[in-house]
């Protein structure tokens, strides 16, 4: 099939990619001209036959809306668009009404998978109608890792990014877990080699997961962290997760208190918080803070 895909970073560049290798057809467009194919949205419609899928992976807020305001005057009844940034579910919602009063289609796609995804592929949660999910279901397939999981439709417009919030959430939870027992063993004399200790924990444990695995990439950079900064950013979806459990008194302390140390880290050095960055710099390619 053919795909327009709007922002090729770090995510959009590798995803065209795989799609491609797929033997799927992408434009892509995006606002630096060297990763671009086209030169604007309307060149990019333009290209595409219909009814045409037109997939948005740029930040979410202002840039989002933007781009669908602009697609939506640009697009023809029939064709759909995919959000595949980290919109707010809500925002999902009000997207969906403005598309469907144009005879649009949407869906919102929670995308998993940072830096790695090219060749690993992508964990996928989307939220629709089942007949705008069937029109863009061949670029599900190819950007999914192989094998039967590793993509849902999850429900009504709403349920992708949903999904994907809570799914942060947990990772800030089991990002902060790991960390807090790093500081532990690192603070004791009793323990001398606590990067073997992570390492150890890869095979057989049931606290394996990839996320220890990149912790062991991160300590084999630089076995003590020494070169970080305990500073780590949040995205947003920690916040919205924290808020939707407010909304529905449901609790989350776990999830809660990773958020606020992340808080306390903007504050002091914390030594967890340098496990925390070095974690979020091996899976997403975020920008890591380094001493002066």
């Amino acid at each position: 099939m053919e795909l327009g895909l709007v922002g090729l970073g770090k995510m959009g560049g590798n995803m065209r990619e795989r799609i491609r290798r797929a033997g799927h057809t992408v434009i892509g467009y995006d606002r630096n001209p060297d990763l671009a194919d086209v030169h604007s949205l309307e060149e990019l419609v333009g290209k595409l036959k219909g009814p045409r899928v037109v997939w948005v992976m740029v930040p979410a807020g202002q840039a989002t809306q933007s781009t669908i305001d602009e697609l939506a005057e640009l697009l023809s009844p029939g064709d759909v668009v995919v959000d595949g940034g980290n919109s707010r579910w809500t925002d999902d919602e009000k997207h969906a009404k403005e598309l469907a009063e144009k005879g649009i289609g949407f869906v919102d796609c929670g995308v998993s998978g940072g830096v790695w995804g090219l060749e690993n592929g992508y964990a996928l949660m989307y939220g629709g109608d089942a007949e705008h999910v069937a029109r863009v279901q061949p670029v599900f397939d190819a950007l999914k890792p192989e094998g039967p999981y590793g993509s849902v439709h999850a429900g009504k417009v709403g349920a992708g990014h949903f999904a994907k919030m809570v799914h942060n959430g947990i990772e800030y939870a089991m990002m902060q877990a790991y960390a807090e027992g790093w500081e532990l063993l690192e603070k004791v004399d009793s323990v001398t080699d606590v990067r073997e200790v992570f390492r150890s924990w890869q095979e057989g444990t049931v606290i394996r997961s990839w996320l220890l695995d990149l912790a062991v990439n991160a300590l084999d950079e630089d076995e003590h962290l020494d070169k970080l900064r305990g500073y780590a950013e949040d995205s947003g979806e920690g916040r919205w997760t924290v808020e939707a459990a407010i909304d529905n008194a449901v609790p989350l302390p776990a999830i809660t208190a990773s958020l606020f140390a992340r808080f306390a880290s903007r504050q002091d050095d914390s030594p967890q918080m340098k496990m925390i960055a070095a974690l979020r710099n091996q899976f997403g390619g975020h920008a890591v803070e380094t001493k002066k």
